[in-house]
């Protein structure tokens, strides 16, 4: 039996991707949701994309809200669409209906009817023309596919272009890009999390494993490390502290 899929994209985990599903499901209530939060043009690295792409067999279909949402990157958009399509999936872009696969295949298997005159140099001359009518009809198809893909990733490209230029006219106005040199990134979790694992870590003189400990604080391994390591710190420099104060209260 065959499958809908629908494919919905996000930058951030941050975005909301409710709206690509509604106006998916509103089409094709049926349809398998796949969500992905990934940011970048290329499809490389888009893992639940590329698991989807190997999912999907022939007759299966694939919905997009936008052409965007499969690639911003036209030639790599417009090289997986002729993958899809030769390997029979279907796929439809609710705002782009113009390029779905059933258009683009209704172009290229479009048969025009040749009249017969009985004259041999006529009729010739009638196929010739029904020909060339029939191959710019599907290159006119083609193009259209391309210059969907071209205008998204024309989109990405304007977004680019414009935050070079705010960022150069914020730094001609002296303010401050990006993070200054020597300066420590402060994360807003960063601080209630170091304080659970300064309270309750063993080693700080808690009751808590590292295990139990970064669960409590609700960070990653790598972060739990990080901060136990300049927890440490500032705890050696607490102590000098406290130790040159008594020296010259001495």
């Amino acid at each position: 039996m065959c499958k809908v899929y629908g494919y919905c994209r996000i930058s951030t985990k941050e975005q909301n991707i409710e709206r690509q599903e509604r106006n998916i499901l509103a089409e094709y209530k049926d349809a398998i949701i796949v969500r992905e939060a990934f940011t970048g043009t290329k499809i490389e690295g888009r893992k639940a994309f590329l698991r989807l792409l190997q999912t999907a067999k022939a007759g299966d279909t694939i919905v997009f809200d936008s052409v965007s949402r499969m690639s911003r990157d036209a030639a790599d958009g417009f090289k997986l669409y002729e993958n899809l399509y030769n390997n029979n999936v279907n796929l439809v872009f609710l705002k782009e209906p113009q390029i779905n696969t059933a258009t683009y295949k209704a172009a290229m298997e479009t048969q025009l009817e040749t009249i017969k005159t009985g004259n041999d140099a006529a009729d010739e001359l009638t196929a010739s023309i029904m020909a060339a009518v029939k191959k710019y009809m599907m290159r006119l198809a083609a193009e259209q596919i391309r210059l969907a893909f071209s205008q998204s990733q024309k989109e990405v490209d304007d977004l680019h272009q414009r935050t070079r230029e705010g960022m150069e006219t914020a730094r001609l106005q002296g303010k401050q890009i990006g993070q200054r040199a020597g300066a420590k990134l402060t994360v807003k979790k960063a601080a209630p999390a170091k304080e659970k694992i300064r309270k309750t870590c063993k080693a700080f003189g808690g009751s808590l494993s590292d295990a139990d400990c970064m669960k409590l604080a609700g960070v990653s391994k790598p972060t739990y490390y990080k901060y136990k390591k300049e927890i440490a710190e500032e705890m050696g420099k607490e102590a000098e502290q406290i130790r040159l104060e008594i020296d010259a209260g001495m």
